[in-house]
């Protein structure tokens, strides 16, 4: 008998919840936006080397229903909209869980500016009466660290993060500088921000999205919304050139390959799609959870729980980049090393998070 066997949402949070998912759900219909839903289980990864699919079997959870929405709008579907539970593997902590819940959707014809007025118009129901601002990526490494994330070297990049953080294993590549820099030096200056729009992010980060010019420099036509410091929102304006997709998702597997990583299969069907035409359009994913979590409490945990094992008073702050990442007692980070289980069943997701505790506690002490 498990004495601890109720949910740790009670039924004014679970009322609230169904609210906002109406709500939602009034926010696509007026704008005629088409709700639609794809299969949860795929048979190709995501290959961004950041993101860890859950695997189930030969199959793989989704981390989001991108791959699958883009095909339904190549193959006319109109504006759309979905909300679903997306899936990653290595992500546990106050604002994380390997299951969560979002709303993705896509906009023909949308730009950055256009879809930024949208998710503003969207967040505003929950979150009223916030500032709103926009820095570009680059300033925001300007103006908190001194540092221009183009024209940097990564020994300089490196010497910024290690002179606040205790980097327990070695990170090589540029873009693991600089996300570390982004998630712990820099998402904490925002936390008294408000509302922060961060965008025009480096080429090398563009994942799925376009590449622009921008004054002295390309970057990625992309942006992430920031409530109070909590990461809220990533948006694309959506790339739609085949053969750049499909060159970007062999980096992502070198990329893969070099850091002692399996290669991830690649989607064909969205390539194709491609081929045949996506139209011009922009996408955003927002987390739901997250956008709960401010708008009833504010609060800095998730209210979403995964067994008793994620209820420890303890200071789990995120799983990043095949690492825990744990705050010491002298301010700075302390960043260790995981490699964590293939998952091979869905009911083994609580074991993938037992073994992320236990690694945790382990390096405790």
């Amino acid at each position: 008998m498990v004495a601890d066997w109720r949910p740790d949402a009670g039924l004014p949070l679970l009322q609230a919840r169904a609210e906002l998912l109406a709500r939602v759900r009034q926010f696509f219909a007026e704008r005629g936006v088409l709700e639609v839903e794809t299969p949860l289980l795929c048979q190709a990864a995501v290959t961004d080397p950041n993101i860890e699919p859950l695997q189930v079997g030969q199959r793989f959870l989704q981390t989001s229903p991108e791959y699958a929405m883009k095909r339904m709008l190549a193959a006319g579907s109109g504006p759309i909209y979905q909300i679903c539970k997306a899936f990653r593997s290595g992500e546990a902590g106050t604002r994380h869980n390997p299951e969560f819940t979002l709303v993705e959707w896509y906009r023909l014809g949308f730009d950055q500016q256009q879809l930024m007025r949208e998710v503003r118009e969207l967040i505003e129901l929950f979150l009223p009466d916030r500032s709103w601002r926009s820095i570009s990526y680059r300033e925001l490494f300007q103006d908190y660290l001194s540092l221009d994330p183009w024209l940097a070297s990564a020994a300089e990049l490196e010497a910024c993060a290690r002179a606040s953080l205790d980097v327990a294993f070695p990170v090589a590549s540029r873009d693991q500088w600089l996300d570390l820099l982004l998630s712990h030096l820099l998402e904490p200056r925002l936390a008294d921000a408000g509302m922060v729009f961060v965008t025009d992010y480096p080429p090398s980060q563009a994942a799925l999205a376009r590449l622009k010019p921008a004054q002295d420099i390309t970057v990625s036509d992309r942006f992430e919304l920031y409530a109070d410091g909590v990461e809220l929102a990533n948006a694309y304006r959506e790339l739609t050139d085949a053969a750049e997709q499909a060159a970007r998702f062999r980096r992502d597997n070198t990329e893969l390959e070099r850091r002692g990583q399996s290669r991830r299969p690649v989607d064909e069907r969205l390539l194709s799609a491609l081929q045949q035409g996506l139209p011009d359009c922009a996408g955003v994913a927002l987390g739901l959870d997250r956008l709960l979590m401010l708008a009833q409490t504010g609060a800095v945990t998730l209210i979403q729980r995964f067994g008793s094992a994620l209820n420890m008073n303890i200071h789990f702050h995120r799983l990043f980049l095949d690492g825990v990442y744990t705050h010491t007692s002298h301010g700075s980070v302390r960043c260790h090393r995981v490699q964590p289980p293939t998952v091979e069943e869905p009911q083994s997701l609580l074991h993938t998070i037992s073994h992320r505790v236990a690694c945790f506690l382990e390096r405790q002490g």
